[in-house]
């Protein structure tokens, strides 16, 4: 029985190998170089799986994205009720950043972006994506009244998105010395909680 890999399964191992590499020496210095040395193939060997940097780069981020979508899905399927589902969301970004240390400085790379217009788009439709999830169910905890309905969902999406971003950066500035989904999560429920809060409560905070 031939120990070969298929095509399929080499790709898998090279987007595998480029997303450890990345989180090792950087996305904007990682080479085809460092991969196939890695890996243990030939440069060309590497080009015949995918014809280009970008190409392989775009790999990459559709691999990410398949796999943040996945667990946006388990995470809402396994909560009950618009507040479980919403917190579920995040720490499932959270984790998933948390569990690929590469991701933020894959996503915030500005070389990569600026010169691979596909992975740009990949991963603002990626964005627009997880937003649209959170909109949805915001708007579930307005209708319920559960949530202040004078901020748009769609602003509470963003801020939500912005404090998984923030955190995920901190957190990498930090030299990942703290629990990323524990810290998140924490900031989650003090954002949520002013969300939540009643006019009359705050009005009383600012006299």
């Amino acid at each position: 029985m031939s120990g070969r890999q298929s095509a399929e399964d080499r790709k898998t191992q090279i987007v595998a190998e480029v997303l450890g590499l990345a989180d090792e020496i950087g996305p904007d210095r990682l080479s085809t170089t460092d991969v196939a040395r890695a890996i243990g193939l030939s440069q060309p060997a590497i080009f015949r799986h995918f014809p280009t940097k970008g190409a392989l780069w775009l790999a990459v981020a559709e691999d990410i994205a398949n796999r943040l979508q996945g667990s946006w899905a388990a995470a809402e399927a396994g909560a009950a009720g618009p507040h479980a589902r919403l917190r579920a969301l995040i720490g499932a970004q959270l984790s998933a950043i948390s569990e690929t240390p590469a991701l933020p400085s894959i996503l915030f790379s500005r070389e990569l972006q600026v010169d691979n217009q596909a992975l740009r788009d990949v991963f603002r439709g990626l964005l627009g994506a997880f937003q649209s999830r959170l909109v949805a169910v915001i708007r579930d905890l307005q209708a319920a009244g559960d949530m202040k309905r004078d901020v748009s969902p769609e602003d509470v999406a963003i801020l939500l998105t912005s404090l998984v971003q923030g955190v995920a950066i901190r957190w990498t500035l930090g030299a990942r010395g703290f629990s990323l989904p524990q810290e998140g999560l924490r900031l989650f429920d003090v954002q949520l909680a002013m969300l939540n809060a009643e006019e009359d409560v705050l009005d009383e905070k600012t006299e």
